[in-house]
């Protein structure tokens, strides 16, 4: 069997997962808080017929050798923790974190994941909520039944106005969890993350300090995607799947000729 037809299947594997992590992105283009992946490639083992700097005569050394290739593989995806854009809700319950950072989420298995997307909610017991499954933040804060309005500080203080009462009641604080290693993170699906032995454990912090972000109520991130360069990423990783589904057509050829004309 022709090895070229091996090594441009390994071109054809790994240029489909570009093109499944670029769909990925572009599909995310509206999800709150979402961050970008990028497919990391690497080149296989080589075979190596003759080595660098081998004898070739006596007292000749050989520049360059004769290493041939055996193809291409995807071996990870990262995550692109830049930020995102800023878009006004006005909504009390819409957080933003403006740097570094994530949102505490207390999963029903009592671990804790980790999100980007501020999009909160209040369940029945008063309980601040993800909207999208209802899943506690921690700390958790609870809003009493009789509160007016409710305000977060860039420092992730949660206050409320209730009646009767002049001055703003303090009922929680919202911290941030940050990581040394973000990019190490686990999504999991739901806008949330999992800590990892690579991310590092999470350092909890007040908003504004120690690194960490603030917290801008009435906002939130959108997606870092940025369509115009997926797009372009897109057509890029088209091309190579196409040249190597060339060099397999070309590769065919050749051999059907051979086996016509010997």
């Amino acid at each position: 069997m022709n090895p070229a037809l091996w090594i441009s299947k390994t071109g054809l594997d790994a240029q489909q997962r570009d093109i499944s992590v670029i769909s990925n992105n572009l599909a995310n283009a509206s999800t709150v808080g979402f961050k970008k992946s990028r497919a990391i490639f690497e080149d296989l083992l080589y075979q190596n017929i003759n080595q660098p700097g081998g004898q070739s005569a006596q007292d000749v050394e050989l520049p360059n050798g004769l290493m041939l290739g055996a193809g291409t593989k995807v071996v990870a995806t990262q995550k692109s923790h830049t930020q995102g854009n800023v878009q006004t809700t006005d909504n009390s319950l819409d957080v933003m974190i403006n740097g570094k950072g994530f949102f505490q989420v207390l999963m029903p298995d009592g671990t804790l994941s980790y999100t980007r997307n501020g999009q909160f909610s209040v369940n029945e017991e008063g309980t601040l909520v993800t909207s999208g499954n209802g899943y506690p933040i921690e700390p958790q804060i609870q809003i009493p039944e009789d509160a007016i309005s409710l305000s977060i500080s860039q420092e992730g203080e949660v206050t409320v106005r209730q009646p009767g009462n002049a001055q703003n009641a303090v009922i929680g604080q919202l911290n941030l969890a940050s990581f040394i290693n973000p990019a190490g993170l686990e999504p999991i699906g739901q806008n949330l993350y999992k800590e990892t032995a690579v991310s590092g454990a999470p350092q909890e912090s007040v908003p504004g300090v120690d690194g960490v972000g603030n917290v801008r109520q009435g906002m939130l991130e959108t997606s870092n995607v940025n369509v115009t360069e997926e797009l372009v990423n897109l057509i890029e990783a088209q091309r190579g799947y196409e040249m190597n589904s060339k060099v397999i057509s070309s590769v065919d050829q050749m051999l059907s000729y051979i086996n016509q004309q010997l």
